[in-house]
């Protein structure tokens, strides 16, 4: 394999793994011995450092890592914080509620309330970033708390959680029967 070749093996290993790779491992790719495979890295390095270029090359404890500049990282945020387009179903948002409001709170209180399992819900909401596990209940079992994250205020434009809308205690009174009949239905089934 030419130098040539070589370089751009490397490359889009760099590229494609994200995380850093041993030059050892670079080495058996290019089929080259490690010496070698090191000159090629410092040719690389050299050329990345060019005020032309957005990337670099970093070494780490005989590793190498492709990395942003870090004088471009201004640049590179404004991207990568740029808001998620989050589809909540009625589902997801029922969920978020009980957690929103009742936090701390179990998985199993969230079933209590809901009626229904709650494991994919749970799990889209700690994927989007708008509930996280905060600790553990002290109970036997240990189970999971949850509560909402600084990802749920911003995506509804609080600045905290008093600012959440109080609950009309008859409208709350209304959900509990509602529910109460539902799981009723469930069992009579």
């Amino acid at each position: 394999m030419n130098k040539q070749k070589a370089e751009a093996v490397i490359e889009a290993i760099l590229f494609t793994m994200g995380d850093s790779v041993e030059v050892e491992k670079l080495a058996e790719v290019i089929e080259k011995d490690v010496q070698e495979t090191e000159k090629i890295l410092v040719g690389m390095k050299e050329r990345y450092e060019k005020a032309d270029r957005g990337i670099s090359m970093i070494e780490l404890d005989g590793s190498v890592q492709l990395c942003t500049k870090s004088n471009l990282y201004e640049y590179l945020i404004k991207i990568a914080k740029a808001p998620k387009k989050l589809t909540l179903t009625d589902a997801l948002l029922e969920t978020l509620s009980i957690v929103a409001y009742k936090q701390p709170v179990t998985r199993l209180e969230i079933e209590r309330v809901r009626g229904v399992s709650c494991d994919h819900a749970i799990n889209r909401l700690v994927e989007f970033d708008l509930i996280k596990e905060i600790g553990r209940m002290d109970a036997p079992g240990k189970p999971l708390l949850f509560g909402t994250t600084e990802q749920f205020l911003r995506s509804f434009g609080l600045k905290s959680l008093e600012e959440l809308p109080e609950l009309n205690p008859v409208q709350v009174e209304e959900f509990k029967h509602q529910a109460e009949e539902e799981v009723q239905l469930q069992l009579n089934i």
